[in-house]
């Protein structure tokens, strides 16, 4: 009887040293996957910071102003150009 208990004994203690293996392995690969997703996150949120930066400098009036008389010969019309329709 005793031997059979010694036997349940260390068949448990050998499950559960391997289960703990298991976990710390798994725990690392988790640990590994989650650094890689954090340094995603972070290059995203750099290049999200880059593409603000550019809206703001694209649209600033000034150059919005200056692109529209340059490129597209645009100009503000003259007070006899301008016609108001009244209802």
């Amino acid at each position: 009887m005793s031997r059979l208990l010694l036997i349940v004994l260390l068949a448990c203690t050998v499950a559960s040293a391997i289960g703990v293996v298991f976990m710390r392995h798994r725990h690392r690969q988790t640990f590994v996957e989650l650094s890689r997703v954090e340094r995603a996150r972070d290059e995203i949120n750099i290049e999200f910071g880059r593409l603000q930066l550019e809206q703001a400098t694209l649209a600033e009036a000034t150059r919005v102003d200056r692109v529209a008389r340059e490129r597209l010969g645009m100009k503000f019309p003259e007070a006899a150009d301008v016609v108001v329709i009244r209802p």
